[in-house]
């Protein structure tokens, strides 16, 4: 799909632009393209871009000082990612960005989501909303993970996101759920 139309039927699920200010916002983004395999982010840079895909998958995940991976999420297209906490307050980062696949995304910079949040106020709503939802279902998997078994929590992961269980290396599954690469082939077959 187109990237500019891709990114205006996503803005539309939350904000009503024009055409011009559509196009107007458009303009913000650069286009980049990414191997798989490659890091986006990597602990330790200084982060000024969000970044929405158009194509591919990306994982942001944290490696812990034992050098266990944690998988925070799966992005695909027509999500977002980065370090949020080293985009917003200016840190480096410690969460990192990396291509699960040969993935293609528009960069949003800091200053630049900032002058269209200016000029265009419905982009406002739209960011803010943005990140209403996704407070909500960061939420959610918190509890989810706090009250639920590990059999639940994947299959309610492959129900909401099926392409995941082919597209994405079991054992990034299996660090997005917290368990070892054996616990998920049990899982998967019982």
């Amino acid at each position: 799909m187109d990237p500019k139309q891709l990114l205006k039927e996503h803005i539309a699920k939350t904000a009503k632009l024009s055409d011009n200010e559509h196009d107007d916002f458009f303009n913000y983004f650069t286009a980049k393209s990414y191997k798989k395999g490659e890091y986006i982010i990597t602990a330790g840079d200084r982060v000024d871009c969000e970044y929405f895909v158009l194509s591919g998958c990306i994982k942001t995940f944290y490696i812990n000082d034992n050098l266990k991976m944690f998988v925070l999420q799966f992005a695909m297209p027509a999500c977002w990612a980065s370090d949020y906490s080293a985009l917003y307050n200016r840190e480096k980062a410690t969460i990192g960005v990396g291509c699960i696949t040969d993935t293609e995304v528009l960069c949003l910079s800091n200053n630049a989501r900032e002058e269209a949040c200016k000029r265009i106020p419905q982009v406002e709503h739209f960011f803010r909303a943005r990140m209403t939802g996704e407070y909500v279902a960061s939420q959610k998997r918190l509890l989810s993970t706090m009250n639920n078994n590990v059999k639940y929590r994947y299959e309610e992961l492959i129900t909401l996101f099926p392409e995941l269980y082919n597209m994405v290396p079991k054992r990034l599954i299996a660090a997005y759920l917290g368990v070892s690469r054996e616990t998920l082939s049990r899982l998967h077959n019982p």
